[in-house]
């Protein structure tokens, strides 16, 4: 005689459980500690990313002012590819860590009054866990010597997509996405909603005013350079000038050519080294919290 099919109760029970065992590796001071280093090099690049962007508005020559300018920087020096290596793996641990929050929310999609919070929340960590991972990667790409400029590669994938029947359409909602991203990220800025990210009765109360400074001018200032980012996408789809078509870099030489453009870009600089002051701050004292 066969034993009976487990019930529906029965089921959920070890899912949950095998859920749990999942989220208490994902938890250890291991990935933990690989995490922390991934929040150090995610700050070092964005503060390379400011002194980049900081000799565009002094009028000199260098890499790009975006990430794989960055990294291109990282990897001119002494040991850059052990040190991309480095950056490569911490970006990836970080990615598994934020993204694993999913773990501890995702019950909340079975229940019908929490499941459009539930849904947000973990989109929230995806996304992060995304982005962190693509860092990672192109890192670990230009480890291997496989380099690439991002705006290049950025108006490639645009002119190939324009060319396919509903390109500008797909193109154009990329571009309204970065907006949005962009106007999150300022919005974000604005309401201090960041300070979830760190764990604050860890830190020092005398440091948590200047944490919560540099964090605000640091997310105004990436949320104005991602919105133009959209922008300038935009502009490529409706106009199918993909010339338009540029990364972060794209948006900071966009800056520059404005009237008070290299001031304005002194200021976005700025905004850039202050967000990655922040990120060793989130280093130092990180907290997964995505619920803000």
């Amino acid at each position: 005689m066969s034993p009976p099919a487990p019930s529906a109760r029965s089921l959920a029970h070890r899912l949950h459980d095998l859920v749990d065992r999942i989220r208490r590796v994902t938890d250890s001071p291991v990935l933990t500690h690989l995490a922390r280093a991934g929040l150090l090099a995610y700050g070092v690049m964005h503060l390379l990313i400011g002194v980049l962007a900081l000799r565009m508005a002094m009028g000199l020559r260098g890499a790009d002012a975006d990430q794989t300018g960055a990294l291109l920087t990282v990897a001119g020096g002494p040991g850059g590819r052990l040190l991309l290596v480095a950056i490569g793996l911490g970006m990836l641990s970080l990615a598994v860590w934020q993204a694993a929050e999913v773990l501890l929310w995702w019950h909340g999609l079975l229940d019908p009054a929490h499941r459009v919070h539930t849904a947000v929340v973990c989109a929230k960590c995806l996304a992060k866990g995304a982005v962190y991972g693509f860092l990672g990667l192109t890192a670990l790409l230009f480890a291997l010597g496989l380099e690439y400029e991002a705006d290049e590669r950025l108006r490639d994938l645009t002119e190939e997509t324009l060319l396919i029947p509903g390109g500008a359409l797909l193109v154009g909602a990329v571009a309204a996405g970065v907006v949005a991203v962009g106007i999150y990220t300022f919005v974000r800025g604005c309401t201090g909603g960041f300070m979830r990210d760190i764990d604050l009765p860890a830190a020092p109360d005398r440091w948590e005013p200047v944490i919560e400074v540099l964090g605000r001018i640091g997310y105004l200032a990436k949320g104005i350079a991602f919105g133009l980012v959209g922008v300038l996408l935009w502009r490529a789809a409706t106009s199918s000038d993909v010339s338009t078509a540029t990364g972060l870099n794209g948006a900071m030489t966009a800056i520059a050519g404005v009237g008070a453009g290299p001031w304005l870009l002194t200021g976005v600089a700025a905004g850039f080294g202050a967000f990655g002051v922040y990120a060793l701050a989130r280093a130092r004292y990180p907290d997964r919290d995505p619920s803000s």
